[in-house]
């Protein structure tokens, strides 16, 4: 049996180590080899994730980043976010996008839990992405978020 190697691409801009809090669910859920490259910033990620991808073989991989609440952090986030997609698609891979904008969350404290929240549910979406995908289909349409208490199907 093949082994899973999942990248993980983080930032030292970021306020609080997601990439430590999706590892531990990774681990904790199954058997993964983690490949961790570290950043300086949001617009890095894209060709951190590539990277990932290409020269150390990654099978899937998280992009983690936190974008200030200045509009020019915005347009920043804007931009990261194009450059994985673009990476996404030259490399046909799935790559994660985990980013908590620093306005989320009213409080350092609920933005901390914000943060470590979103970075498990995600790790979790990468295990089903790779390992279970039924359940994904299983929860098309369900409201899910990330991070946040679950929105729930529309009702007509």
């Amino acid at each position: 049996m093949t082994t899973i190697t999942i990248g993980i691409a983080d930032t030292t801009f970021a306020r609080a180590d997601m990439a430590k809090c999706a590892i531990s669910e990774l681990k904790e859920n199954a058997s993964v080899k983690i490949e961790r490259y570290t950043v300086p910033g949001i617009k890095d990620l894209p060709v951190a994730c590539k990277k990932l991808i290409e020269e150390r073989s990654c099978d899937i991989t998280m992009a983690f980043g936190m974008p200030g609440s200045d509009p020019k952090d915005k347009i920043c986030a804007h931009e990261a976010s194009q450059g994985i997609i673009a990476a996404q698609l030259m490399t046909n891979t799935h790559i994660i996008e985990v980013f908590v904008h620093e306005d989320e969350a009213p409080s350092d404290r609920e933005f901390a839990e914000l943060a470590e929240a979103r970075a498990r549910e995600h790790a979790l979406n990468v295990i089903k992405l790779m390992f279970k995908p039924a359940t994904l289909e299983r929860e098309a349409g369900t409201g899910q978020r990330q991070g946040y208490a679950d929105a729930g199907p529309a009702r007509a």
